[in-house]
């Protein structure tokens, strides 16, 4: 049942009682602001939500760090070496 939230004030008991039967949706001015569902449900959807979350980068190099303190490993890598830039090197050649 769709509801206008005067109606769902109003009616609060019976908008929750309704819950069991399907969501109920209220409306505020012909526009959908808010659904009432079953607590199950919305624990589902806490849960999905959860799984389609991706770690962020920051995230990612954290754990990397975490684990790599864990189990005492040091990532060994090379100084970086100057190369060429094509791009500053023509900063010569341009006129301001």
């Amino acid at each position: 049942m769709n509801w206008r939230i005067a109606q769902a004030k109003q009616k609060f008991s019976e908008l929750i009682s309704a819950v069991r039967q399907e969501p109920q949706l209220i409306y505020n001015r012909d526009q959908l602001v808010a659904a009432v569902i079953k607590a199950k449900m919305f624990q589902q959807f806490l849960a999905w939500q959860q799984l389609q979350q991706k770690p962020s980068l920051t995230q990612t190099f954290a754990e990397l760090a975490r684990l790599c303190a864990e189990e005492n490993y040091h990532l060994e890598f090379t100084p970086r070496q100057n190369r060429l830039n094509p791009f500053v090197d023509d900063l010569d050649n341009v006129s301001l």
